[in-house]
């Protein structure tokens, strides 16, 4: 098979990313992160960030797209569709064959399947308007500007709602100027586990994780300056920690609705990689932390 792109998926907990770092150690690869938490500085226990994974015997695995931008700032698909293809066209050049890792699967398939999206800016008077409208009239006002909506989730968040209309707007207005996307030609390696297997990895890892320090993570960003609206944004561990933080959950709370959460969250992953393979992406599977199987597939 002839490709030139490596991409190992899985979902939260499942070992991934210490595979794609035993992989590139092997090959003299280097990774890009596909996780659209790990880009924000100063997010490490709560995102699952742990760099350990890419020193491999000894050796720093060069990995991109972790640590790249500030809590405060609104990464988007669109900036990391076109982060990525700049790190894959610059690796790829120097002769590497470049290895994507990560279980964001929205981030995924804006490069398996080349997303066309428009650098659109912040339109403030737009915003302004679509602020004072109900979820129900922003859905239909994103449906008549665009029909074809491949991101449903954006119907269900009001911020990604507005940020989606706001796109279809300007497209319709001023045409649409696409970036040039490379071929991609990848070799898709799905990491997965027995269910009941992969929930205890999910418990224990969310124990191993507080024991590091993932509460005092959350209350050092909100000492920061960052509000705590603004941490649930980032996420569940930053939702239910911040929540304890405020009084609202006790930590017994706090613990069962999290490993619960992350629970449903890892088979919405699971869901979305079945679909992605129902739409024509060849997924080759393999049993756990199995790099043998792996990389029989890959060298």
């Amino acid at each position: 098979m002839e490709y030139n792109l490596i991409v190992i998926l899985g979902a939260t907990a499942s070992g991934k990313t210490r595979l794609a770092a035993r992989l590139a150690r092997e090959l003299g690869s280097e990774i890009i992160s596909a996780d659209s938490r790990q880009v924000y500085r100063g997010m490490d226990i709560g995102t699952g960030k742990d760099l350990s994974e890419y020193v491999v015997d000894g050796v720093s695995v060069p990995c991109h797209l972790i640590d790249i931008v500030e809590p405060g700032y609104e990464f988007n698909v669109f900036e990391y569709q076109w982060r990525f293809f700049e790190c894959f066209s610059e690796i790829s050049g120097r002769g590497i064959l470049p290895i994507m890792a990560g279980g964001s699967g929205l981030y995924i398939e804006s490069v398996l399947k080349g997303y066309r999206m428009l650098e659109v800016p912040e339109n403030v008077s737009l915003r302004r308007e679509l602020e004072t409208k109900d979820m129900e009239t922003l859905a239909v006002c994103l449906l008549e500007l665009n029909p074809a909506v491949h991101n449903t989730t954006d119907l269900k968040d009001r911020k990604r709602l507005i940020r989606a209309i706001e796109i279809a707007r300007h497209s319709k207005e001023h045409g649409s100027k696409e970036m040039p996307i490379p071929r991609i030609e990848p070799l898709v390696i799905g990491v997965r586990w027995k269910r009941e297997t992969l929930r205890w990895r999910i418990t224990e890892r969310l124990k191993e994780r507080l024991d590091r320090g993932m509460t005092e993570e959350v209350e050092g960003l909100h000492a920061s300056g960052i509000g705590w609206e603004k941490l649930e944004f980032f996420g569940l561990e930053y939702r239910y920690i911040g929540l304890y933080l405020q009084g609202r959950l006790s930590y017994s709370e706090m613990f069962q609705k999290l490993n619960t959460r992350i629970h449903q969250f890892a088979k919405r992953q699971e869901t979305w990689f079945r679909r992605m393979e129902r739409q024509g992406i060849v997924i080759h599977w393999i049993e756990g932390a199995d790099y043998d199987a792996l990389r029989e597939l890959a060298v």
